[in-house]
């Protein structure tokens, strides 16, 4: 269950008998009451004992508490149970990101270039041509990660301070992945207006603008008046980012089940931020309209004002071929509503309208839910592409072109690849970058030695 919000993590420190079957005896046990198996790490190992910690996913603390009586009870022989750790809040300690300086400063040589009285002639050339603020600042290589926190995954409307330790990884993921760097900008406000405003009178601070974990309809209203004030790019990741992955999920599922996509029937289950901006990008993709359902009338009406077509779950799943829900209702799709051959990909985290193994077995032909299709797999890339190029708007194009990118990289046996697979993020970069330059959007050159030089010598990327 990685990439859920909402789960609890802990570790249990365990020494366990040197006896066949005793890892897989505990691992059993873990998953008979209802958590979830994350790393195993060996620490030490002799003749007789192996100690290793488990990290064990799981949803409310009453879960772990019977895990580790049952343990105690049931394997007293095998298992000793040393330490129940919360390895999570000593991670997250002084928060998971900083800001730490390019060049250091050693000697009184350095400070004058770095500081004063160096530092007035770059600013002095910048007040006379702002352009050159691209050259000398970090500005245009760094990415604002703004929020309200008025709705964060899978915990709702917590505000924006709760909200920061997401934020923080977003950041930290950006960075790792791509070598941009990132701020997290907390916004204390649900009036849209006031958001917009704060934002551009920070943004020159900023190359680029990350929404994140905001409500709907605010969310639209949000990211439309940012992208039409601001000469640089602006993207609701909750929408544009699951968007993305979502299509690439689409594509590389009709690979693997011999369908094609641009003869499919798309049902779309919820048309929040993230059903709305999915059903969207596959209607431009595919050049026909998606079926949707909601029960917001608002919602209804302005999909239906991009061409969407509107219908009920109970049609959308006895005549789509791919169905896709966002609706946050967990249990929503039954296993008797899936027929055979279907795409099911219920994207509600952490528990989806059905889960893959029950819709696999009511018939499905593939199945997936949000634990795989991850933001993490477009937004990094995404940024860098439009960065490296110098664009000033995302568009649809470079978004299809992003979630072709992903698919092409999808092992055999998976719909997606690896969010931590490092070529994912430079092949969605690249992508995004050339197809800014196809269409006559990038500012900076962007050719094939400038994209080997910069996508795959950095650190990051490696």
């Amino acid at each position: 269950m990685l990439f859920s919000k909402n789960l609890l993590i802990r570790t249990l420190r365990c020494k366990n008998r040197n006896t066949p079957g005793v890892l897989g005896k505990l691992t059993t046990l873990i998953g008979e009451t209802e958590c979830y198996v994350g790393e195993i790490r060996t620490l030490e190992q002799g003749s007789r004992y192996t100690m290793r910690d488990i990290d064990v996913l799981f949803r409310q603390e009453e879960e772990l508490d019977h895990l580790v009586k049952r343990i105690r009870e049931e394997l007293p022989d095998l298992v000793t149970l040393l330490e129940v750790r919360d390895e999570v809040l000593s991670l997250h300690q002084d928060g998971k990101i900083k800001t730490v300086p390019r060049f250091p400063v050693m000697n009184l040589g350095d400070l004058r270039k770095v500081y004063t009285p160096g530092v007035a002639n770059v600013s002095r050339l910048i007040a006379e041509d702002v352009s050159l603020a691209e050259r000398y600042t970090w500005a245009t290589r760094t990415v604002a990660i703004c929020t309200n926190g008025s709705r964060v995954l899978g915990l709702g409307a917590i505000g924006p301070l709760a909200s920061l330790p997401v934020m923080e990884g977003k950041a930290a993921l950006l960075s790792q992945f791509t070598g941009l760097n990132a701020v997290p900008i907390l916004l204390e406000t649900r009036d849209p207006k006031e958001f917009v405003d704060t934002i551009l009178h920070i943004e020159k601070s900023f190359g680029a603008i990350h929404l994140e974990d905001i409500e709907t309809p605010q969310c639209f209203e949000i990211e439309d008046r940012l992208i039409e004030a601001l000469d640089k790019p602006v993207m609701h990741d909750d929408q544009h980012g699951t968007a993305v992955v979502a299509l690439a999920a689409m594509i590389s599922a009709c690979q693997k089940t011999g369908k094609d996509p641009g003869a499919i029937r798309i049902g779309q289950v919820g048309l929040g931020g993230a059903g709305f901006a999915i059903a969207r990008l596959l209607m431009g993709f595919v050049e026909h309209a998606v079926i949707a359902s909601d029960l917001n009338t608002d919602a209804q009406d302005r999909f239906a004002k991009v061409g969407g077509e509107i219908s009920n779950l109970d049609e959308i799943m006895e005549t789509c071929d791919l169905v896709i829900s966002t609706t946050g209702v967990p249990g929503l799709i039954k296993p008797e509503m899936i027929h055979d051959g279907q795409i099911i990909l219920a994207l509600s985290n952490p528990n989806p309208e059905i889960s893959p193994e029950e819709a696999l077995k009511a018939g499905a032909a593939l199945a997936t839910d949000g634990r795989f299709v991850n933001n993490l797999l477009g937004y990094p890339g995404i940024w860098r592409g439009a960065i490296d190029a110098g664009v000033r708007r995302l568009t649809m194009e470079m978004y299809t072109a992003a979630a072709h990118a992903i698919a092409e990289l999808a092992p055999a046996d998976e719909i997606l690849p690896s969010p931590l697979d490092k070529r994912v993020h430079a092949a969605v970069a690249r992508a995004v970058a050339f197809t800014a330059a196809q269409m006559g959007l990038a500012r900076h050159p962007v050719d094939e030695d400038y994209l080997a030089r910069e996508l795959e010598a950095p650190a990051a990327l490696e």
